[in-house]
């Protein structure tokens, strides 16, 4: 297959990818979490165009992306507290999983009866969804189990030749993708997957707010948001999350070799090693985020690299969800110095 690349400042270009989504294809688009691979939620043969071309597990649901919160109410029941978290987080980046209605097809949701509703804050993804006149169904836009896709050339080397095209836009802002929920009564949820609308911020809507066990331990069951299953966002080589201060860092690594680190602004010693990875000020967990894909993506290059040792992040607001990543791509491995 031929992959046109398009790009997302041409309004022509936009229209073309929307015309692609249109007529049963599969497109790339950025959004400011992750690039995402999209189809008509509607229609089944185009949606399993996407678990090909990702090599998606059957059992792992896909998000429905519209142009605004209005319509959510044409592809799924709304609540009162869908409303409110409406108003206050959409356009951005927030997934509320809702009952399902039939225009969304079983394939989308694999089987489940809910479907998760988001609207992008990234206006060209807006648009592409406006001119396609569908609701669009789409993961990220990588190999499935690889690490998301912040950038175009990410896409490019990871689904040229297997989708129709790529509508290239900007480096993702946000860098991890969104907070997924899942509403549990009339004032509860719970998180089922974290992102960069954090526990606190839904806290300011809900009164109850809690964590689905799967963000943090192994899960085995039947998944009703992506990212809560399989091992995600692993480069080829092992990670491993290291739990310590510099100074046991560094001793920790000393007879260590075809390895990499990923570290902080702060880390003065890390920061000089030769494949040494800095995502940022160990304060700044929304720069981690932004950087962290990129960071993994990066090690893939590099094919002397045997193991990724990945500095425990701070597990609050944005930091929970890199922590959330980094754990999903070591497969829960943690060494504690």
């Amino acid at each position: 297959m031929k992959t046109e690349i398009l790009s997302d400042k041409d309004e022509n270009d936009i229209k073309k990818a929307a015309d692609v989504i249109r007529s049963g294809g599969i497109a790339a688009f950025a959004t400011e979490t992750v690039y995402g691979l999209g189809a008509d939620a509607s229609d089944p043969k185009a949606v399993e165009k996407i678990f090909i071309a990702k090599g998606r597990p059957q059992d792992n649901p896909l998000i429905v992306h519209l142009d605004s919160a209005e319509r959510a109410s044409d592809y799924a029941e709304i609540c009162p507290l869908f409303t409110k978290l409406a108003e206050k987080f959409m356009p951005g980046p927030l997934t509320v999983i809702l009952p399902k209605k039939s225009t969304v097809c079983d394939k989308v949701t694999c089987g489940l009866d809910t479907v998760g509703i988001r609207v992008p804050f990234y206006e060209p993804a807006r648009k592409l969804i406006k001119y396609s006149g569908c609701a669009i169904a789409a993961p990220s836009a990588n190999i499935s189990g690889k690490p998301s896709p912040t950038k175009a050339e990410h896409v490019i080397n990871d689904l040229s030749g297997k989708i129709d095209c790529i509508l290239c836009g900007d480096d993702c802002a946000v860098g991890v993708e969104s907070t997924v929920v899942k509403i549990t009564g009339d004032d509860s949820l719970v998180i089922c997957r974290p992102g960069g609308i954090t526990a606190e911020m839904l806290s300011q809507v809900c009164g109850n707010v809690e964590t689905d066990p799967a963000v943090l331990t192994a899960f085995s069951g039947r998944p009703v948001s992506p990212g809560m299953k399989y091992k995600h966002y692993s480069p080829d080589a092992e990670v491993i999350i290291l739990n310590g201060s510099e100074e046991q860092i560094v001793d920790f690594l000393k007879d260590k070799t075809a390895f990499s680190v990923i570290c902080f602004e702060e880390d003065t010693v890390l920061k000089g090693f030769r494949d040494a990875y800095v995502l940022g000020s160990k304060n700044d967990s929304s720069e981690q985020a932004e950087k962290l894909f990129d960071a993994l993506r990066t090690m893939d290059k590099k094919n002397w690299i045997k193991t990724v040792y990945a500095r425990m992040p701070e597990k609050s607001g944005v930091g929970f969800a890199v922590y959330n990543r980094l754990l999903k791509a070591a497969a829960f491995k943690i060494i504690n110095l």
